[in-house]
């Protein structure tokens, strides 16, 4: 049962529903999570900038899926990690990976193994890292600016998985064939 007000943009506050409005043209239907979000305009309009600031990052389309999907699981969303799963199809994204973030089995590619593993510690230790956490992920290839912007997806993740906890949001019709849950991970 969905416990917070998944809004269209009949019910939106009236700060919302512009931004559902472009919700819609981006996505070609209105994702559940802005549903949700737009009960706040602010919320809805710090998620989107953070979206798209993420998206921009120095991330290529792998990468960005290792960190969405990585932080979906270990948060256990039940809206996200179907989400990023389709998401990841239209970005060209290799099934293997995406399966191996699902399940939570080490990625074959050394280097995104490395994000994988720098996005897992940042998330469970709440930003604290070790100078031995730097220098592995460093020495696999990435830099101080690849950090921060583990940081920059933390932030958007944070606000979706948090919202959808709180909110149950229904996954969306074109990515319930992608259902996940933790307690089917490595089933």
């Amino acid at each position: 049962m969905t416990t917070l007000k998944v809004h269209n943009i009949a019910s939106a506050p009236e700060g919302s529903k512009t931004q559902l409005e472009e919700s819609v043209k981006s996505f070609g239907m209105l994702p559940g999570l802005h549903g949700v979000l737009a009960g706040s305009p602010q919320l809805l309009q710090a998620y989107k900038s953070l979206h798209e600031l993420f998206s921009n990052s120095s991330f290529n389309n792998d990468e960005l899926t290792v960190v969405w999907q990585t932080i979906n699981v270990e948060h256990a969303c039940h809206y996200c990690v179907p989400a990023h799963t389709g998401i990841a199809k239209m970005m060209k994204v290799d099934d293997s990976i995406t399966n191996a973030l699902r399940n939570e089995t080490p990625l074959e590619n050394t280097k995104l193994e490395a994000l994988r593993k720098m996005t897992l510690t940042v998330v469970r230790n709440r930003g604290h890292v070790t100078s031995e956490d730097l220098e592995a992920f460093y020495a696999a290839g990435y830099g101080e600016q690849h950090v921060l912007d583990i940081i920059l997806g933390v932030s958007q993740k944070v606000i979706s998985n948090y919202t959808n906890h709180i909110a149950n949001t229904p996954v969306d019709a074109p990515f319930q064939k992608f259902a996940w849950s933790k307690d089917n991970v490595g089933v």
